[in-house]
Order: C-alpha cells, then sequence, then structure tokens
C-alpha cells in the first residue's frame, strides 16, 4: 500500500544534520509516510547516516552525480508515492510532532486546496530564534479559496520551502520545479498552485528553518544578487503569462502591475538602502535574456520607465509647499 505522505529530503554536504532532521520526521504522531533521502552525490557520509536509520520508511536514493538541487527536488517528487509531498531540506527540521498529521488533516478536510503550510522559527548556530519575519502570514489559521493569497504571494514570496506539503495530483498538473529558476523556482510553485487552487495556512510555527553560511539562501542572496533578481522578474512574467492563458485579464493586470512593482524595486532599492539593486544595464540584460520575445521586452521596459519616471516626479515635488487659495490668486 502507498504511504500517505511522501516527504523528500534533499541533502548536498548535509550528513551531519541529516539526524536531526530525518528523526524529527520519525517521531511524528501521524505514521503513514515514507521518507525519500536524495543524495545528490555528496562527497561526505551521507550514505553511511542514511542507512543509520532503521525503519524501512526511510529510503536512500543516491545520485550518480551532482544533478544540482532543482533537478533534485524533481527527481525526489518523480520518484514520490504519496498523495501529498512534502520538500523538507536537509538542514531544516520539524519542530511539532504534530505537524504532518495536522497538514493532512486539513488537506483531506478541504480537497480544494493545493498546498498547506506554517510559520517557520529560526535556527541560528543551533539556537532557537524568534518567527521567520516574511513566514509571517499572521496570528490565525486560513484557507484562502479565492484569489485573495495569489494576489499576496505575488507581491513578495512569504512561504519557507520546507513548511509546505503540496497535493501531488496539483504538482503535477502545473509541472515541475523550473530548471532555469535556481533562486526563485519555489515562488514559482507556489504562485501557480495558489492561482489554480486553493491555499491553506497554519499560524502554529511548526518547522524550525536553519540559517547558516552554507544554506542555499545564504548563498544566492551574498554572491548572485543579478540572478536572484532575474529570478524574480522571470517569476512574474511566467505567473503574468499564465494569467493571460487562462483567460483572467483580471489577475494579469495584478501581476503585471506587480512585475512593474518589482523590476522599480530592484532598480531603486539601493538607493534607500534596502537591499541588493540591479542597474539599468543589468536590467536590460535580464530582459534581453530571460524575455525571449521582444515585443515582451518593450512592453515590459515601457510600462517600468514610465511608472519609474512618474515616480521621480512625485518625488522631485514632494516637499513644495501646497497652493492655497490666495497663491491661486496671486496668479
Amino acid at each position: 500500500m502507498d504511504p500517505a505522505v511522501s516527504i523528500i529530503v534533499p541533502c548536498y554536504k548535509l550528513a551531519h544534520l541529516l539526524p536531526q532532521c530525518v528523526d524529527s520526521i520519525l517521531k511524528q504522531d501521524y505514521k503513514n509516510f515514507e521518507v525519500l533521502i536524495m543524495d545528490n552525490c555528496s562527497p561526505d557520509n551521507t550514505p553511511e547516516i542514511a542507512a543509520s536509520f532503521n525503519d524501512p520508511r526511510v529510503k536512500h536514493i543516491r545520485n550518480e552525480t551532482n544533478l544540482g538541487h532543482v533537478r533534485n527536488f524533481n527527481k525526489g517528487i518523480a520518484l514520490a508515492r504519496g498523495k501529498y509531498v512534502w520538500v523538507i531540506s536537509a538542514d531544516d527540521l520539524l519542530r511539532s510532532p504534530s505537524a504532518l498529521g495536522r497538514y493532512v488533516d486539513v488537506m483531506e478536510r478541504n480537497p480544494n486546496v493545493g498546498f498547506v503550510f506554517c510559520r517557520a522559527v529560526e535556527l541560528h548556530g543551533g539556537r532557537e530564534g524568534g518567527i521567520h519575519s516574511w513566514s509571517n502570514c499572521g496570528e490565525s489559521d486560513c484557507i484562502w479559496d479565492d484569489m485573495t493569497f495569489f494576489l499576496r504571494i505575488i507581491e513578495a514570496d512569504c512561504i519557507v520551502m520546507s513548511s509546505v506539503m503540496m497535493r501531488k495530483e496539483c504538482v503535477d498538473r502545473i509541472g515541475a520545479f523550473p530548471l532555469d529558476l535556481s533562486y526563485s523556482c519555489d515562488w514559482y510553485m507556489w504562485s501557480m498552485l495558489a492561482m489554480h487552487h486553493g491555499v491553506a495556512y497554519l499560524a502554529e510555527p511548526m518547522i524550525f528553518v536553519r540559517f547558516h553560511e552554507d544554506s542555499l539562501t545564504s548563498q544566492y542572496s551574498r554572491e548572485y544578487a543579478r540572478i536572484c533578481a532575474g529570478d524574480e522578474l522571470s517569476v512574474l512574467w511566467r505567473v503574468t503569462h499564465e494569467a493571460e492563458l487562462s483567460q483572467k485579464p483580471s489577475l494579469y493586470d495584478a501581476c503585471h502591475a506587480a512585475l512593474v512593482r518589482r523590476a522599480k524595486w530592484l532598480l531603486m532599492a539601493g538607493l534607500f538602502g534596502k537591499g541588493n539593486r540591479i542597474s539599468a544595464t543589468e536590467f536590460e540584460e535580464i530582459l534581453n535574456r530571460r524575455f525571449q520575445d521582444l515585443n515582451d521586452r518593450q512592453k515590459v521596459r515601457v510600462s517600468v520607465y514610465t511608472s519609474l519616471t512618474e515616480d521621480v516626479e512625485k518625488l522631485r515635488y514632494a516637499d513644495d509647499p501646497a497652493i492655497g487659495l490666495a497663491d491661486e490668486h496671486a496668479q
């Protein structure tokens, strides 16, 4: 009999953290699951650690060569036998033994829901921190059956990947994580699922997300600012295109507006000390590499620079005193 849940644990050079992750899964109150340790040809002792779990539900799959992290995610999902799939990085772990049971319960009671997620608690050097700020979607459980959550997530990703359990049939319809979006493949997936399916949120923080120098998030944030920017704009353009294909004009307008806002933020962020920014030259490089159709490039370019010009004009006159009745008569 197939398990209800397939928990995919991608692992590369994280053997020292793998026991904590897998143990947190094996301690779950809900028992009908399999664990697929997706060993991405790791040079450490991942095979030895994977073999140490004395539980038939744990399976070790070792790639002969390193596939890259996104292809490794997709391979795990393709091998999954469960009705639901949950990708948990080997450096993260479940915080509550009731997490899996609560996730399955909400999905079983709401067949329209494509995925469920929760808030995450940060781990720094093994020490528990606070709730991860951008994973905080409120103090109450919620199920969004309309486009409310979709309109929220296209503004910014508010989900920690390791906190998400997806309905596999929904993922199969959407397609795999895009291989060319190494930084934002998960944001694309959540956005596409939210466009076509309901979304469930559990306010209890039931997962730990670990912050360390070797994590993917740290590497990309530090070394690949331009790749991150290109990925973000690509996600928003693809979601915009999906809204157009799905004949959802209001969503198309919302997605296009979100794309323009994100591009403007990336161009201006450094000026206000709010993180990485891109230059106008880098923006043009992104357009030329990521937007294959000339008309698409021109449409985005014109929309962004027109809106940016309007914003600059507003800033230019922001400190001018208001014109009063006496001023008008004086003229």
